[in-house]
């Protein structure tokens, strides 16, 4: 939901930050393979209909809307990531408390 959400938003012209961490962020390191896993029955059937995967959703979101994807350098710490692991489609490490005060007089959503 949270990929679908940045992507609509971010073609629809809203300035979209996605602040990646923990469970998110394996997916966005260089070799990772794993598929992500379907969550629940409304995952299977969004797969059934060839709804993209949320990674292909965040890169759309970027590339259509100009939407910035940012690894939180935290997780990477505790994960043991360095910046030249990322994939491509991130545009850096950021801290949580820079994208909190980036994001202050916007709308945060947490998924």
């Amino acid at each position: 939901m949270a990929a679908m959400t940045a992507a609509t938003a971010a073609v629809s012209g809203t300035r979209v930050t996605v602040f990646l961490s923990m469970n998110a962020l394996p997916y966005f390191i260089k070799g990772h393979t794993i598929k992500p896993p379907q969550e629940g029955e409304m995952g299977k059937l969004m797969a059934s209909k060839n709804v993209p995967p949320f990674k292909q959703l965040f890169e759309q979101a970027k590339e259509l809307g100009g939407a910035t994807l940012h690894a939180c350098s935290m997780a990477m710490d505790v994960l043991g990531v360095g910046e030249a692991e990322l994939d491509g489609a991130l545009d850096g490490p950021l801290g949580l408390t820079r994208f909190l005060s980036d994001a202050a007089d916007g709308q945060i959503l947490v998924f």
